[in-house]
């Protein structure tokens, strides 16, 4: 598929969610293009029932919330989203637009590129238990997508940080039983939701180990349990019983083919000039986590605030002859007419 745009965003998380925004502001059309299949980024696979309490005028919502309410902000401007899918070329062309190939073959040519990817592309730490990976996607998953896939099962968690132990206390009432294995004692989840795992424990619905999975057994061509080296002086082995194996390890971020743009690097961030948050490549520019610069924090906040400059500057490389002025979606007409709202509004 080929198609073409003013901007392409290249990650979903918030500040790439509000990037639409402010380009929709400047009259710019975007389209969206990230390696997950949800949009979210981060709020969404690390942190999304967790309370936020940083953004302005929200005492507090949690990762989803927030992404809910971004996803309304920028529904006026119809930017398509291009989902699990990755950038794989960036060509610049002739005439100084760009190309680029996604790895599901769509073809977008744009005349600006903004890298709002966090961390980079991430993928899920895998369990290094050899050929076990012919179950994944079938009893074996990195993220839950539906729930109610699991209920009634036997389920084993392994992993001690966030998303274990959030669902590990999301199903265990649904789960036929629930047991989660933890390398050790310690936990990196919240201190609060260990100790609702910890009461469920002792209420006997949901048991505790600490080990790590060394082996599978399979029947009939299914995963029926896996063997786990215990924490204990004996390095004593068990057996578990297992429907669906689901593994929370974290996320690896990586950089992947950015890294070849040509653009600046430092320390596997990229360069950016502060003044329009363009990258040492002329027409790409970066925000969020992904970019560095004198001064810089890793704030959604100052994500949100690079957005705007961004598209400011994107706006003036288009139109370099014709003066910008700063206008107000509280009195300016045009920028209420863009955000679909009458006249007067907010």
């Amino acid at each position: 598929m080929t198609t073409q745009t003013d901007v392409v965003i290249i990650g979903a998380g918030p500040v790439g969610l509000f990037q639409v925004f402010e380009l929709g502001l400047q009259g710019l059309q975007s389209i969206i293009i990230d390696a997950l299949p949800d949009p979210g980024g981060q709020c969404i696979e690390l942190y999304p029932d967790k309370p936020i309490y940083d953004i302005p005028a929200v005492p507090v919502c949690t990762g989803r919330e927030l992404i809910d309410k971004l996803m309304d902000q920028i529904a006026p401007f119809e930017a398509p989203m291009h989902l699990d899918q990755t950038v794989t070329t960036l060509t610049r062309n002739a005439d100084e637009t760009f190309t680029l190939e996604t790895s599901k073959g769509l073809s977008v040519q744009c005349r600006a590129v903004v890298i709002a990817a966090g961390a980079g592309s991430f993928t899920p730490v895998k369990l290094r238990v050899e050929s076990i990976d012919k179950f994944e996607g079938e009893q074996m998953f990195y993220r839950v997508r539906d729930p109610s896939v699991h209920a009634g099962k036997n389920l084993v968690i392994l992993g001690g940080g966030d998303s274990a132990v959030d669902w590990a206390l999301a199903l265990a009432d649904k789960a036929a039983s629930l047991t989660l294995v933890n390398r050790t004692e310690r936990f990196r989840a919240a201190e609060a939701s260990v100790e609702k795992l910890m009461q469920m424990q002792e209420a006997g619905k949901v048991k505790v180990l600490f080990g790590a999975c060394k082996d599978f057994s399979e029947q009939n061509g299914k995963l029926s349990s896996i063997r786990c080296v215990m924490r204990d002086e004996e390095k004593s082995e068990m057996e578990i019983p297992v429907d669906d194996l689901l593994v929370f390890f974290g996320l690896s971020p990586k950089l992947g083919p950015v890294e070849e743009w040509g653009m600046a690097l430092e320390k596997n961030l990229i360069s950016v000039d502060y003044a329009s948050f363009e990258t040492s490549e002329p027409g790409i520019y970066a925000v969020g986590d992904i970019n560095t610069y004198l001064g810089k924090k890793k704030l959604i906040l100052s994500g949100f605030h690079e957005t705007a400059v961004a598209a400011h500057a994107i706006k003036h490389k288009f139109e370099p002859d014709k003066k910008q002025y700063t206008q107000y979606t509280t009195t300016s007409p045009l920028l209420q007419k863009r955000l679909g709202v009458e006249s007067g509004g907010a």
